[in-house]
């Protein structure tokens, strides 16, 4: 094929990612959240398989919108970030050769030169695999931690983000390549010749560099986005080299691909070195009637209130209250998550509540059934590849990776081998 299918990892530094019931589930592992073992064996597992890369999806806060506490989501076991990931990635880096490693970083919260910093050393020291997870943040509850009472408006917020990309870009690129000389007969350590001031000054950051660390093999990290606002589309056009979506259905996902792919041509950049890839989150199987058994047992898991209080949080609107004519317009939160449940709700005829206590869609069934699902979503422009998340932790991307991922690779839809050293070499191979 002239195309293949992209493949990144969903985590979460904890036990529970988009289904509520997925910790309390046998085959889950409560143990070993705080050992670094556990996130080198998930990175292990990954790389074998041949995953383009993992991320890990992240939150500086708990939740606290539904009922206007945290206790449901806290209680009930909602997806939480118990660590910081970019403690926990270094453990991944050193146990894997090829495999992409990413965290999610707020343009909102973190000041170009800091981000520049973290992100250049660990794309450094991974020999060019890092990915920038890049959002505004969506929440009042974040900003609170930082200082504020509420989020900039959105537009704003985006803004921001432009100019802090610009800013991490100037440093990043005030190294050349090949300044770094370490000459020990003549003396010279640096090439200063070779090496800049950022003086960057925008509306709302500035940064006089020079930057501390030198270029990476892939010369920044890879991008990573997922607006699905008009203005978060903007960004992403202009900026992103994989794209996090959360459709509701296939041709939901298919009109903003299509979307999508005119708004990266129009900013000038190649629509092939933008990959939109959906969330997708599996049951797999030996027969249909065994992965249907699974998912009703998953599913027994969930208690409804925790999934409410989980899509409370990320739209921004507490759910719990009666909403007149299930008006979204106080909604302060994640464009995509508000978009998939209000769709959901108008196609299966209930109300916005009532939608967002019932379990995220999975994709269900034995291994060749999976693979033809993702294929025909691949195959008809509904995305590039997908975004992995684990409904148990680590045992969903066992199965995948043990049954599903030798289907995919045997139709030629997924890598066997890394084609190339750093993450946006292979990315576009």
């Amino acid at each position: 094929m002239s195309r293949r299918m992209r493949l990144v990892a969903y985590l979460k530094t904890g036990p529970t990612a988009n289904h509520g019931g997925g910790w309390r589930h046998p085959a889950a592992r409560l143990d070993d959240i705080f050992n670094p073992e556990r996130y080198e064996d998930v990175a292990r597992l990954l790389e074998a398989a041949r995953f383009d890369a993992a991320f890990f999806a992240d939150t500086v806060g708990v939740p606290d919108i539904h009922k206007g506490a945290f206790d449901t989501y806290l209680g009930l076991g909602g997806q939480i970030s118990y660590l910081e990931p970019l403690a926990v990635l270094p453990f991944m880096m050193r146990v894997t050769k090829h495999l992409g490693l990413g965290t999610t970083l707020s343009t909102t919260f973190y000041q170009p030169y800091h981000l520049a910093r973290i992100l250049g050393s660990m794309d450094l020291l991974s020999g060019g695999r890092m990915c920038w997870n890049i959002v505004t943040s969506a929440t009042d509850f974040e900003a609170r931690n930082f200082g504020s009472e509420r989020l900039p408006p959105k537009e704003e917020r985006y803004d921001q983000a432009d100019e802090v990309v610009e800013a991490c870009l100037a440093l990043w690129h005030g190294w050349d390549a090949d300044a770094m000389v370490m000459d020990k007969a003549s003396g010279q350590f640096v090439n200063t010749s070779k090496v800049r001031y950022a003086d960057y000054k925008g509306k709302y950051v500035s940064t006089k560099g020079p930057l501390g660390v030198p270029r990476s093999p892939q010369d920044h990290p890879v991008f990573m986005q997922a607006g699905s606002s008009p203005r978060g589309r903007e960004f992403a056009a202009r900026w992103a080299e994989l794209i996090f979506s959360t459709p509701a259905f296939k041709d939901n996902s298919q009109a903003y691909y299509a979307d999508i792919k005119q708004r990266v041509a129009k900013a000038g950049r190649d629509p092939e070195n933008c990959a939109i890839l959906p969330s997708l989150g599996v049951v797999v199987g030996e027969t249909e009637s065994i992965a249907k058994e699974k998912l009703d047992y998953l599913h027994s898991l969930l208690n409804p209130e925790l999934q409410q209080a989980s899509i409370s949080n990320t739209v921004g609107l507490d759910l719990s209250k009666p909403l007149p004519d299930d008006d979204t317009s106080s909604a302060r939160g994640i464009q995509g998550s508000l978009d998939r449940v209000v769709l959901k709700a108008k196609r299966e005829g209930v109300s916005l509540q009532e939608a967002a206590k019932k379990p995220r869609s999975l994709m269900v069934g034995t291994p060749d059934s999976i693979a033809d699902e993702m294929e025909d979503w691949f195959r008809d422009r509904a995305c590039d590849g997908f975004v992995l998340w684990p409904t148990t932790s680590p045992g969903m991307f066992e199965d995948f990776c043990r049954m599903v991922v030798p289907v995919l690779q045997k139709r030629g839809l997924m890598q066997k081998e890394y084609a190339a050293a750093t993450l946006r070499e292979n990315l576009r191979r």
